[in-house]
């Protein structure tokens, strides 16, 4: 049996984060990873701003920056666009990233900070003391043993184990699911300073993107709500007929092909339990109205870890202590994800010709900033009707 004072089970943006944190605090840590390679699947649009990168305190590098664009544009079913300047949103320029290569220069960045790594090791049930998380039961390459630890973070992702293991409430409804496909192209035209959305019946319940790597190469994909089609594989229907209707992407060749689910949820209720911590979309964390989750992921893996250390050095790994943790997340992050929540629902119902009438108003005349509250003002001032029927009024 192995023994540490952290154990972070799962090695993507937030388990990474975690770990160093801890390690930074003193705490002996261990990361597991479970499949042969960090960062592998791919499960990202690879798209993120400058502040969220600011805000975690890793600087953009070569080694991860694919491209910079200068904004996004949002496109309605009829063609109005919305044209989104890094100045409206307040986070600065965005990025597409190489996934692969920046999950690895987190979990570099944690085993520098003191943590070990462990790939291809997956843990498979948690360890209970009295009702208190105290390790995992672990495997690799078809050994089974224990590892005991003072305090277990979970940040094994989407189809998460770690919170039902130990009795939490995790369960996801069709409609809090995006089923998602992207494809990697080269050979694409289009205009690399803005990364492009695309919304309404040719996704249904979520949206596709472009997200630009470089001159004629980017990241093209779509997300649709589970509750709007009939299987997960529809996804790759929408896809290849978003691409018809976009003869201008269409004529790129695919290099890769890369497919997953994303929670479109409200976090989960409670994220802690007596020697546990669960971080990232394990936690539900991801933006319910876009399924982007680096950002949420790296903010509540870093709180995690440094929450970790607090309790290693009170030595009470108790929920009561724990629940610092919940504070500082749901004190950065709740109300927005709550806000995106109720927004994604009224999307869900939404017809094209409604989304086409919102896009217009909002580009009509531009908007100092693009936020939730901005946006609503804008809709009351030019389509009452709408902000009323939408429950905005």
């Amino acid at each position: 049996m192995d023994a540490f004072d952290v154990l972070v089970i799962g090695a993507g943006p937030a388990g990474s984060m975690a770990a160093r944190y801890a390690a930074m605090a003193g705490g002996r840590t261990l990361l597991l990873e479970k499949r042969a390679e960090i960062g592998v699947p791919v499960r990202c649009g690879g798209g993120v701003a400058k502040r969220w990168l600011e805000e975690v305190g890793i600087p953009p590098s070569p080694a991860f920056v694919l491209h910079e664009v200068q904004g996004a544009r949002v496109f309605a079913p009829d063609g109005s666009c919305l044209v989104v300047d890094a100045a409206q949103t307040g986070d600065g320029a965005g990025f597409t990233i190489d996934r692969i290569a920046f999950d690895r220069y987190l979990a570099a960045e944690a085993a520098r900070a003191g943590a070990e790594i462990r790939i291809r090791t997956s843990a498979v049930g948690l360890l209970m003391d009295g009702g208190r998380v105290v390790g995992a039961r672990c495997e690799h390459m078809g050994r089974t043993y224990d590892v005991r630890a003072d305090l277990v973070i979970g940040a094994d992702g989407f189809e998460s184990q770690v919170g039902r293991w130990a009795g939490l409430a995790t369960p996801l409804r069709p409609r809090d699911v995006d089923a998602c496909l992207e494809y990697t192209m080269v050979g694409v035209e289009g205009d690399p300073r803005y990364d492009d959305i695309h919304v309404g019946s040719c996704a249904p319940g979520g949206y596709a993107w472009v997200f630009w790597k470089g001159r004629d190469a980017a990241n093209v994909g779509i997300g649709v709500n589970l509750s709007r089609v009939e299987d997960r594989g529809d996804a790759k229907a929408y896809l290849d007929r978003f691409l018809r209707d976009h003869p201008s992407l269409g004529r790129g060749q695919v290099l890769q092909e890369t497919a997953g689910a994303v929670s479109v949820s409200p976090p989960l209720e409670r994220t802690i339990a007596d020697g546990l911590l669960l971080a990232g979309d394990a936690a539900r964390l991801n933006d319910p109205l876009t399924g982007g989750g680096i950002l949420n992921a790296c903010l509540s893996g870093r709180f995690a870890g440094q929450v970790a250390g607090e309790a290693l050095a009170a030595e009470d790994c108790r929920a009561s202590f724990l629940e610092r943790y919940e504070r500082r997340w749901r004190t950065r992050l709740e109300e927005r994800l709550y806000r995106h929540y109720v927004v994604k629902e009224k999307l869900l119902g939404m017809d094209d010709a409604t989304i086409g009438r919102i896009v217009r108003a909002l580009a009509e005349t531009r908007l100092p900033r693009l936020g939730t509250t901005e946006i609503l003002g804008r809709l009351r001032e030019r389509a009452p009707d709408l902000a009323t029927g939408l429950g905005f009024a």
